[in-house]
């Protein structure tokens, strides 16, 4: 299978960059599977009920909050 693979970067409000996260949770949280979009075209990921959850945090001169879910 060719790699699809989505990396985006955007610049939002703390409340907007909230809701993405809480509309990517709520789907988690509803089904076993989320889509995300690329150049029109529209992909399923499928996620099992047990996964890994790593949270980083790196403070410097630039602070960076790592979400990473991995299966």
């Amino acid at each position: 299978m060719d790699l699809f693979e989505i990396d985006q970067t955007q610049r939002l409000r703390r409340e907007e960059a909230a809701a993405k996260l809480r509309e990517l949770a709520d789907a988690l949280a509803r089904h076993n599977s989320v889509q995300f979009e690329r150049n029109g075209h529209r992909i399923t990921v499928d996620v099992p009920d047990e996964v890994e959850l790593k949270v980083e945090v790196e403070l410097g001169e630039e602070n960076e909050l790592e979400i990473e879910l991995t299966w």
